[in-house]
């Protein structure tokens, strides 16, 4: 596989997630919050649009570039603090759901992504 279908791949989660929280907002909040946690509030589900939004524009940035080993590295440093992040927002100060793993699936499978591009990109000396 090249660099350029890895680059791809990563891509992927922020079109189908940042699309989910976009069009549906209120359905990504049943799904990811626990029920305690959750508001019947227009500005959350504006949040959720909001940051749905950012994750297609990102994807966007993503396809329309030509990711070195460099970016693929970078990328999968950056993404370290999204594992933080999930633990500690549904373990430790537990607003999470369990639902929370479709995020936890898409930083991982990326993160796989980037190290499977990187060895890629080397090989294809970008």
């Amino acid at each position: 596989m090249t660099a350029r279908f890895w680059q791809f791949l990563i891509a992927v989660p922020f079109v189908t997630l940042g699309g989910w929280a976009l069009v549906w907002p209120s359905s990504v909040q049943w799904v990811a919050f626990r029920p305690e946690v959750q508001m019947d509030a227009r500005i959350l589900n504006v949040a959720l649009g909001a940051f749905g939004a950012q994750a297609l524009l990102c994807a966007l940035f993503i396809l329309t570039s030509r990711f070195t080993r460099w970016s693929f590295l970078a990328y999968a440093i950056a993404l370290l603090p999204f594992f933080a992040f999930n633990y500690w927002f549904l373990y430790v100060e537990p607003l999470f759901s369990a639902g929370m793993i479709i995020d936890f699936a898409a930083n991982l499978a990326m993160l796989g992504f980037c190290f499977m591009g990187w060895r890629a990109a080397k090989a294809e000396g970008l």
